[in-house]
């Protein structure tokens, strides 16, 4: 029987609900009932997850939409509400005497987290996260509105990429034109949303007894085995590994194109044929998605037909729907949607296997366990779906046609490469912004682009001011909804590329070590995960410059 994203429901909670929900949990753990306690509890939690995974999608779906709005209105005011009682149980649960027993019901892990979490809230704080809550919700609204002309059309930001990728020189500089004026008609605004941001987390950073927000945005990330020293060796090797190399992919680009200067709208296109893109529209690729996963493993046509059927894509764009693309989950029925944005580039494809990466994780592992292994921790939650991006390499001549499959591979590649200095630059300088809260927005501008010239020294944006200022960090919406987050694409791209090299020797051996990781959800802890399924630790020295020899050897 297939089930349909249309009727999944959940009933909206209250305040005097939740708190009636905390005080059975209460009278449970009086009465020395552990495991019906967390059984109460996980029934609740997965409940109260599907109502807000429900609102948050409708919103994203259409921020115009007043029903929609007004909704997710409530979900943010009623979130630090819910997140208290979810503390105070945690609380509960590990002040309880038989801790061996706890940790045995719901795993070492698990309690690991939950002691991360207990430190990361109290009730005094609990008005500001609602206002966090509105804040991000500001960002994406502002964002969503966009309305770009260019080419006698009328496109959001992600209706933008086919003219950013386009072949013609003069038009990939008109879409970085459009995409930059609309941020410097909208920066005062996006300043001031991220400097209250800001401010707001670093105040409630220190009344939780924290110097500044990084360790408390860390401890928010569920990180429990690496810490931010680990992260800025991470960098370094990337600074010191794949910088020089896109450095010399870059120069090549620009003698092979004859190009006296290569500038950031030239970046974009990757290949000088033109970026490898679908052979068709939203149904025609979506059909080859079938017939790929099809071929790749009988367990992924089945899990991609249900997800198909039940009407759990939505891939199209819209004019007020959300920028970006992300998977979520409803607990109460096991089942993820995926979220995009199809604008007929090869970032389709990405998004698209990218987006099932995640889903398939989270179905796989929707009977791992407690509420809290549904998921793992973010970077491990990457490597699900940024190995897919690269699993799939085998069947892209479904996607883009057999006589562009390499080409697309070496861009997909060099994508990868970009993308692991971007996340560098991007957690570099959230560090700078969280060390330094006071900072203006001018000073921030002149910081990220500072940074910027040292991570991409090759990066030159011509007579774009607002661009070369500083001012490109306003489009990440991970810095304004989750910070901190964005290093986890560069820690899962070094695993992902693991899996890649694994898969040109023995590609069965590889997809079945990729579907035992995706089983194990969030039962261990990131580099615990890592052992488990034999991939190296990005932290290890010489692990990234491994996989980025094996890229670059393939670039030529």
């Amino acid at each position: 029987m297939t089930l349909y994203l249309n009727d999944i429901t959940a009933p909206e909670p209250s305040p005097e609900r939740l708190a009636a929900d905390h005080a059975a949990i209460d009278a449970l753990l009086d009465g020395g009932e552990l495991q019906s306690a967390l059984a109460e509890w996980d029934r609740q939690r997965r409940e109260y997850a599907t109502w807000a995974a429900l609102a948050q999608l409708r919103f994203q779906q259409d921020t115009q939409d007043e029903a929609a709005k007004a909704l997710r209105e409530r979900a943010d005011e009623l979130g630090p509400v819910a997140t208290g009682h979810e503390i105070a149980i945690k609380r509960r649960f590990l002040d309880s005497a038989d801790r061996a027993g706890l940790e045995a019901a719901v795993t070492r892990q698990v309690v690991r987290l939950w002691e991360a979490d207990v430190t990361t809230f109290d009730p005094s704080i609990a008005a500001r996260l609602a206002e966090e809550n509105k804040l991000t919700a500001a960002y994406t609204e502002l964002t969503a509105a966009a309305r770009l002309k260019i080419g006698g059309q009328e496109v959001n930001l992600s209706g933008l990429q086919p003219f950013a990728e386009n072949l013609d020189r003069d038009t990939r500089r008109e879409a970085a034109q459009a995409e930059w004026q609309f941020f410097q008609q909208n920066g005062e605004e996006l300043d001031g949303i991220y400097d209250r941001l800001v401010k707001l987390r670093t105040s409630m950073a220190r009344d939780l007894g924290y110097e500044n927000f990084i360790e408390l945005g860390y401890k928010r990330m569920r990180r429990t085995d690496y810490n931010s020293a680990d992260v800025a060796r991470y960098r370094d090797e990337i600074l010191g590994t794949v910088v020089p190399l896109l450095s010399r992919l870059m120069e090549r680009r620009r003698r092979s194109e004859g190009w006296e200067t290569l500038y950031a709208w030239d970046e974009p296109l990757i290949d000088p044929k033109g970026n490898p893109a679908p052979l068709g529209d939203h149904d025609t690729l979506v059909a080859a998605g079938q017939e790929m996963f099809d071929r790749m493993d009988g367990r992924l046509g089945i899990f991609f037909k249900l997800m198909n059927e039940g009407g759990f894509l939505d891939l199209k764009t819209r004019p007020s729907k959300a920028p970006g693309g992300f998977c979520d989950v409803f607990p109460t029925v096991g089942m993820p949607v995926i979220f995009a944005n199809f604008n007929g580039t090869y970032q389709d494809i990405s998004v698209f296997t990218h987006e099932m990466g995640h889903a398939l994780q989270c179905y796989e592992s929707r009977n791992s366990g407690s509420f809290d292994t549904i998921w793992p921790t973010t970077e491990a939650c990457e490597i699900h779906s940024m190995s897919l991006e690269m699993l799939s390499y085998p069947h892209m001549g479904l996607l883009v046609g057999d006589d562009a499959v390499e080409r697309f591979q070496r861009m997909h590649l060099e994508a990868f490469l970009t993308l692991l200095v971007d996340c560098a630059l991007g957690d570099h300088f959230q560090h700078e912004v969280y060390a330094n809260p006071d900072a203006t927005p001018a000073e921030r501008h002149a910081m990220f682009r500072k940074l910027e010239r040292r991570y991409m020294p090759w990066r030159n944006y011509g007579d774009i001011a607002y661009a070369e200022m500083g001012a490109t960090w306003q489009r990440v919406l991970h810095y304004f909804l989750i910070p901190f987050y964005y290093i986890d694409y560069a820690l899962a791209c070094c695993c992902a590329l693991q899996f890649w090299v694994a898969a040109r020797h023995d590609p069965r051996e590889a997809l079945e070590r990729y579907l035992a990781l995706c089983a194990r959800g969030g039962s261990a802890s990131f580099l615990e995960l890592l052992k488990s399924t034999a991939l190296a630790s990005p932290f290890e020295p010489g692990v990234l410059a491994g996989v980025v020899k094996e890229a670059e050897a393939m670039l030529g």
